[in-house]
């Protein structure tokens, strides 16, 4: 994939993995589309990139819990950046809570900005992309969209249903020359048990002592970045702990006698 010239939109791009993401396509040459709720910390990250390279980035503010904004904005940013190549719904949120204490509109929260925002911003593109000839879509799910675990229920299953959804759109538009790659991470150095949410819609506020351990977003990135260059279906990027996936494939037994073992922290 030829990256200078193309166009990419990233949600969830004011940190971690999203804003790993967009720095490395920047230095490859590609403009970036910044989008998250963070207006403030993208602007900062957007001038840093056009000092960098005149022109490399536009910012779009988003909130994926607002779907219903999601068509108008999409209109607005295909006539301001021209043409989109690439869209990674890089955008989620977390949990930290027993699946007995949690309310529901917690439950609906999460799917909102993880599966729904995901899947508004991705219908709202597709015909823009088909009216060009193609395009690629890529999606951040969780090495727990392919098994339950603790204290993240909604968030697994909404991981689950990001997969369901984009193998669809692969299946379906194939012969329109979309690509879809499905990226499953383990642990990543970033925020994402900090910003993770409780039973009272609160955040978690503390950093996981697995995920300190985790890969640099920055690996992760350039991970990513391959395997879409690449028209991967799937990838996982992360360490040890995507040894789970293969024990759940194949050792189902095993797995889940680990899983029932795991503390609820």
């Amino acid at each position: 994939m030829k990256l200078p010239g193309k166009t990419v939109w990233i949600t969830g791009a004011s940190s971690g993995i999203g804003e790993a993401l967009a720095s490395e396509y920047v230095k490859r040459g590609a403009r970036v589309i910044l989008s998250s709720p963070e207006v403030e910390k993208l602007n900062a990250l957007s001038d840093s990139f056009n000092a960098f390279r005149s022109g490399s980035s536009l910012v779009v503010p988003l909130d994926l819990e607002r779907g219903g904004d999601i068509p108008g904005i999409v209109a607005k940013t295909i006539k301001q950046a021209g043409r989109i190549d690439i869209l990674i719904n890089g955008a989620g949120i977390s949990q930290r809570s027993l699946v007995i204490e949690t309310p529901l509109e917690v439950d609906r929260k999460i799917f909102e900005i993880n599966y729904f925002g995901a899947v508004a911003l991705t219908k709202s593109l597709l015909p823009h992309m088909i009216s060009n000839g193609g395009g690629t879509v890529a999606v951040i799910s969780s090495i727990v969209g392919k098994f339950g675990f603790p204290m993240r229920s909604a968030y697994s299953a909404s991981k689950h249903a990001l997969h369901g959804f984009f193998e669809t759109v692969r299946a379906e538009l194939k012969r329109e020359n979309i690509k879809v790659t499905i990226i499953c991470p383990g642990r990543v150095r970033t925020n994402i048990s900090v910003n993770a949410i409780t039973k009272d819609g609160k955040s978690y506020g503390i950093m996981d002592r697995g995920q300190l351990k985790g890969i640099p977003p920055e690996k992760c990135a350039r991970k990513i970045i391959r395997a879409i260059a690449g028209k991967r279906k799937e990838v996982y990027a992360g360490s040890t702990e995507l040894l789970m996936v293969f024990i759940k494939r194949y050792f189902p037994r095993i797995f889940y006698l680990l899983s029932s073992k795991i503390k609820h922290a």
